[in-house]
């Protein structure tokens, strides 16, 4: 759901983001702006390195338990090139895409979901691990808790294999779940302004930020929500 011309506090920001759920705190990225550790700043400009922007497709968090359902992003400022846009991917029409042998074969497949890789280089990886489990295994195939219908849930960001087969077949397998979430067919681009929001369903869609305008700036507040049923 995407919003146009809204003025919103960072109090008023939450506050709206509870309405839905309560609000979770991402377990190595805190929140960075002052007074408001539930607020995530996503900010990239002339410094920035290559993955400062989320350029690859995922689903935020999934190597928790339960990832978080949802997040609302509140955009302060875009580059002045016209870039930056996100792309998102309808996981339900993903799977529906598939043909019936391929949707058999997945049925029941755990993959797993790993977060390590991310921690490389933080001095509270420890800390962060002894608190929740850094690998998770979910179904490869979702039914969402509130609409009934089945989704595709991996992702290149943070699944590593899948349980019970060979490398070789997962890999592959992986690989080509991977190429049939890009298909465009199943995306939509939003195009940021100042004061827009976009609010999504974390279970049910995958997103890819598109860093198209090094060296200019892009900057955007977000809150993500959690606490809902499992899938």
């Amino acid at each position: 759901v995407f919003f146009r011309e809204q003025t919103l506090t960072p109090d008023q920001h939450k506050d709206f983001a509870r309405q839905f759920a309560k609000i979770y705190i991402h377990p190595s990225v805190k929140g960075n702006v002052p007074g408001h550790p539930e607020i995530m700043e996503m900010r990239a400009d002339e410094n920035s390195k290559k993955g400062a922007v989320a350029e690859v497709w995922h689903s935020d968090s999934t190597a928790d338990v339960n990832p978080p359902w949802g997040s609302l992003l509140f955009m302060h400022e875009v580059p002045s090139n016209g870039g930056g846009d996100t792309l998102f991917a309808n996981m339900y029409a993903a799977y529906e895409a598939l043909s019936e042998p391929v949707k058999r074969m997945l049925e029941g497949l755990q993959a797993v979901h790993d977060s390590q890789h991310l921690y490389k280089g933080n001095p509270n990886a420890a800390a962060i691990q002894r608190e929740r489990p850094p690998s998770t295994e979910h179904p490869i195939v979702k039914t969402h808790p509130e609409t009934g219908r089945k989704l595709l849930f991996v992702n290149a960001v943070y699944c590593s294999h899948i349980v019970g087969v060979s490398e070789l077949e997962s890999a592959t397998l992986l690989d080509m779940l991977y190429r049939h979430i890009e298909n465009p067919m199943f995306h939509c681009r939003f195009k940021w302004r100042p004061g827009s929001i976009a609010f999504w369903d974390n279970r049910a869609c995958q997103h890819r930020a598109i860093w198209d305008f090094y060296p200019l700036r892009r900057r955007a507040q977000r809150v993500t929500i959690c606490d809902d049923p499992p899938m």
